[in-house]
């Protein structure tokens, strides 16, 4: 954990009253790993950037703060497609919880504000756009604030697997409410995008809280690619029979077929895609949270914030762009922390695919040249012959248990490894001296037969 700055210390009365809240409202005995600290950070008043991963608790740590603090906890969320299930779900339990986002008409939304401004609401998640209006703003002026929760915030960084521009504008939040403290949370960042964080937000003096990255009781499989529907039936069929999962593929067309491959094949399964009314969306999300054994198929636009614990295996057709949305999307694997797999079937055409995406996309130079390196770490992960967690842990910074983390395909099926220094080199040999002598550019197939 990093410096401090700025706060108070919590009362011990505060601090029972955090653990009562816990008790009372969400029916848990006790706190879990970094949250007790981070709570009482935030409801002395200070400012935490807090990197926990999926299934931590990280809804916790901002929630608790709003309930216990004087005032409503306004919460910064991109999840515009699932505000409804959360403050739905706070509600049951007993919190007064609003939103406002797009999806609402004007007579909707001025019963929220009216609500606010009542003082009725202990949490108002709004969507991040909502606060680039100065109609927003004024609102928020006029009542009393807990806490800023700023969820997803990895959102902010430019060079992200998953930026957006509207988070650029939360800074404004620490200026213009300095006595208000903030939080933002993620599940997923680097060193350097945590800092980065840190920066855009306007955070300097916030407390750092860094959880463990590690999820023990996910399996991580890796298989060569050859014939990816066909290998995810087995898969299921042999490991995962009538459970919950999701599927990822790169295209909505890819999405759509293996859907409708499963279905055929006696799989329960829906796509999930941009392409897909925003009915058939919102359907097809409420059945896989209230339904058991669903399959959803879908691309990366499902599942951040996704809430259903039991989700059994998490599985890749297509290679992500990332490892940070590798982690994030495995991440929704497991919650109840049960056994699970995040599975994923890799070739060659993956690579070159999205070589070709990286070059023919939009921004400018330094954009391709960072995009690529996500991709070349991605690779890495793919093709170590190493502990896969270890690998994984190492790229977030932390240090890896050097005898391997016995739940990974590489641990528990060691690969064969070979020198292949003298092989390299012969074919490094003939490129150039083809290159040379003749002038022209040779395949991998043609050289393979000169040698």
């Amino acid at each position: 954990m990093g410096g401090t700055g700025g706060i108070g210390v919590m009362t011990a009365v505060a601090e029972s009253e955090a653990l009562a809240t816990l008790h009372r409202v969400f029916g848990y005995e006790a706190f879990r790993g970094e949250q007790e600290a981070v709570i009482e950070h935030v409801v002395a008043g200070g400012d935490a950037v807090v990197l926990m991963p999926t299934g931590g608790g990280k809804s916790l740590c901002y929630q608790i703060p709003s309930l216990v603090r004087a005032g409503t906890g306004i919460v910064v969320s991109p999840l515009i497609a699932l505000m409804q299930d959360q403050v739905d779900a706070l509600r049951a339990l007993g919190v007064r919880a609003g939103f406002m986002n797009s999806t609402q008409d004007f007579d909707e939304r001025r019963v929220v504000e009216a609500e606010f401004l009542a003082g009725e609401l202990d949490l108002l998640y709004l969507a991040p756009e909502r606060l680039r209006l100065d109609s927003t703003l004024d609102l928020l002026s006029r009542g009393k604030i807990a806490v800023f929760a700023i969820d997803e915030a990895h959102c902010v960084s430019q060079w992200g697997h998953d930026f957006r521009p509207d988070y650029l504008a939360l800074s404004l939040l620490g200026e213009r409410w300095p006595d208000v403290p903030r939080i933002a949370l993620t599940a997923t960042a680097t060193r350097a995008t945590h800092q980065e964080i840190t920066e855009r937000l306007n955070m300097p003096t916030a407390r750092h809280f860094v959880a463990s990255f590690d999820r023990p009781n996910i399996q991580y499989r890796i298989v060569p690619k050859a014939d990816p529907k066909k290998q995810l039936l087995s898969f299921l069929r042999e490991e995962h029979t009538g459970d919950a999962g999701i599927v990822y593929c790169l295209s909505r067309n890819s999405v759509e077929k293996t859907a409708e491959f499963l279905s055929r094949n006696g799989i329960e399964a829906v796509p999930y895609h941009a392409g897909l009314d925003a009915g058939t969306r919102a359907a097809h999300q409420s059945r896989f949270l209230r339904e058991d054994g669903l399959v959803v198929v879908a691309t990366i636009a499902f599942g951040m914030g996704i809430d259903k614990p039991d989700v059994r295996f998490v599985a890749h057709l297509d290679l992500p762009k990332s490892v940070e949305g590798y982690y994030q999307e495995t991440g929704r694997a497991g919650r109840d922390r049960l056994p699970s797999t995040a599975w994923m079937a890799y070739g060659l055409n993956d690579v070159i695919q999205q070589r070709k995406l990286i070059q023919s996309g939009e921004g400018d130079e330094a954009f391709r040249r960072r995009a690529a390196a996500h991709l070349d770490a991605m690779l890495a992960l793919c093709e170590t012959a190493q502990c896969r967690r270890g690998q994984l842990l190492a790229y977030f910074g932390q240090d890896p248990d050097p005898s391997g983390c016995g739940n990974c395909d590489t641990c528990l099926t060691p690969p064969e490894t070979w020198d292949g220094t003298i092989a390299a080199q012969k074919v490094l040999s003939t490129v150039v001296r083809l290159q040379r002598e003749r002038g022209q550019k040779f395949g991998a197939v043609q050289i393979v037969d000169i040698l």
